[in-house]
């Protein structure tokens, strides 16, 4: 019996996946703001996609909001699907707009951020199995090694 299947989609919104927190606070902290998240497929062993590497999320990021900073040992695709905004890729800064496709390399530095006023929303391509996120100091240097790289471990 085959478990392929569509999920049908609205405007950010999936049948049966509900969003998930983005984060959690560090330290009584948040480093990030008014971002929520959709894992579409690959969420887990049970999730109906076992034969899957890799998982697919959708992420949103409200007006003003903004990911955390952050960096990791893997790297990842996006590809942005909605909206305007920032993406912070080492000590660059770019502007991004729907069907922009983003490279996040190993050890960057990076923040996606909703600040052209409208929604930004975005598909993300990880690794099932990697390491997780080191949520990186502002004042920080974002070149790689400089105040932690990610640690082994699911995310």
């Amino acid at each position: 019996m085959s478990s392929s299947r569509v999920i049908r989609g609205g405007a950010g919104d999936w049948a049966d996946i509900e969003p998930a927190r983005y984060r959690r606070e560090e330290g009584g902290l948040a480093r990030f703001r008014n971002v929520t998240r959709h894992t579409l497929l690959g969420a887990g062993p049970d999730g109906g996609e076992a034969g899957l590497g890799f998982e697919l999320r959708y992420f949103e990021v409200a007006p003003g909001g903004y990911s955390s900073l952050e960096r990791h040992a893997h790297g990842h695709a996006v590809v942005i699907v909605k909206g305007k905004g920032a993406v912070r890729l080492g000590e660059a800064t770019e502007p991004v707009s729907a069907l922009d496709v983003v490279y996040v390399a190993p050890h960057d530095v990076h923040r996606f951020s909703a600040d052209a006023g409208e929604e930004l929303g975005f598909l993300c391509v990880v690794d099932r199995a990697r390491d997780r996120p080191v949520v990186v100091d502002e004042a920080a240097p974002a070149s790689p090694g400089a105040s932690g790289s990610g640690k082994p471990g699911a995310r």
